[in-house]
């Protein structure tokens, strides 16, 4: 059953295959270039394993301590997978102990292959999902470990590479801009960050401008609903 399920999850995975290899390999070379061990890079993207996420955080731990800051910049660049959770409750649903897995595994990816392929006839439901998850994952884990290792042997000139998180930053902005058929939140956003660094300077405006973001985004988000509905 396990081995079935693996055969028919595995060619949905290798589109991701090639996608994960190659952004793996750049995230591990770039952890090198910041000087962190190889370790670093290996074990974060088995125990994070959120993309964009494992990106920002190699700037936070050069920065300074501060986890409220990193707890609410996480909350939201990852928030969407709280609609994830929610689309895919019942599909998770009487899965065994691997539904514990499938919550902490599950990626853009895996969700869109989960949420949207159906599992072909006398294959356990169960381990399709299993599996499609693991397979997304270990791409991720092959190609972090493969720019780490790399990264070691290539000396890489780390000058402006902190260009790269806002970079990071504006393309998943205009990815998100392009998805939206109203662009209230994004506007949104960039008022409130823009009032937030006027007032408390770029070396302070972070924290605040992503708490004002956030409530502002709670209060408004039901009306937006309303109006697409």
């Amino acid at each position: 059953m396990k081995k079935k399920a693996l055969k028919a999850a595995f060619p949905y995975t290798i589109p991701i295959l090639t996608g994960f290899l190659f952004l793996g390999i750049s995230y591990g070379i770039y952890m090198r270039a910041l000087g962190f061990s190889p370790l670093y890079p290996i074990f974060m993207s088995m125990l994070i394993f959120a993309g964009s996420m494992e990106f920002v955080t190699a700037s936070m731990l050069l920065s300074g301590f501060n986890p409220l800051g990193a707890a609410l910049l996480t909350l939201m660049v990852n928030a969407r997978h709280i609609f994830y959770g929610i689309t895919m409750v019942s599909k998770y649903k009487n899965v065994g102990r691997k539904k514990w897995y499938l919550i902490f595994g599950m990626c853009d990816e895996s969700f869109s292959i989960n949420c949207s392929v159906s599992v072909p006839e006398g294959v356990d439901k169960g381990w399709f999902y299993f599996w499609v998850t693991v397979l997304n994952q270990s791409y991720w884990v092959l190609g972090s470990t493969c720019g780490a290792l790399l990264g070691t042997l290539i000396k890489v000139d780390s000058g402006g590479l902190e260009f790269v998180m806002t970079a990071l930053f504006v393309v998943i902005f205009l990815d998100n801009w392009l998805k939206e058929k109203k662009h209230v939140s994004s506007v949104t956003g960039l008022l409130i960050s823009l009032v937030c660094l006027l007032i408390f300077g770029p070396d302070k405006f972070l924290l605040p401008s992503m708490a004002v973001i956030f409530f502002v985004l709670a209060i408004i988000g039901p009306c937006l609903k309303k109006e697409v509905a």
